[in-house]
């Protein structure tokens, strides 16, 4: 953890190993290492998982649905969707308000994969978050949701 009196407060000193955008991409390294290792029976990539969980969750979605609930960009969802719908886990069908709107929907086998995943994710969070106490694992989400925009400011 980096303490404020270790940041540098001088303009002309730069520890990029320091940097929060560095520390998150070598926290989020680690935790698909240990996605991959963990659901790898599943051979389910972390943003293809993700995609199930918001189809189980929303229902029916358009691909624009999914690439606003899911953060992954639409040429990245199209070709998710596509080895998804490959596998037999999600299907493809008409809008019944719009027919000219394609939707995505999870198949039975996708629910069935899912729940036998829920498990494993678990136990992925679980390991990633291992350095963690109960309270820093509080602080940490809190944080992250309020990077994100998502939790209420100090100064609301």
């Amino acid at each position: 953890m980096i303490e404020a009196s270790a940041m540098p407060n001088t303009s002309d000193t730069y520890d990029v190993t320091q940097q929060v955008g560095h520390m998150l991409r070598k926290v989020y390294q680690r935790h698909l290492a240990i996605f991959n290792e963990r659901a790898s029976p599943t051979a389910l990539t972390s943003v293809q998982f993700v995609t199930l969980c918001i189809l189980r969750d929303l229902g029916d979605c358009s691909q624009a649905e999914l690439v606003r609930a899911t953060a992954v960009d639409q040429a990245t969802i199209r070709g998710v969707v596509n080895r998804l719908k490959a596998r037999g886990l999600l299907e493809l069908k008409k809008d019944a308000g719009d027919g000219r709107k394609v939707m995505m929907a999870l198949t039975d086998e996708g629910r069935i994969l899912l729940d036998a995943m829920y498990p494993k994710a678990r136990a992925i969070s679980e390991e990633t978050l291992i350095h963690l106490n109960p309270a820093e694992r509080i602080a940490l989400s809190f944080l992250l949701s309020k990077m994100m925009g998502d939790a209420p400011s100090s100064q609301d």
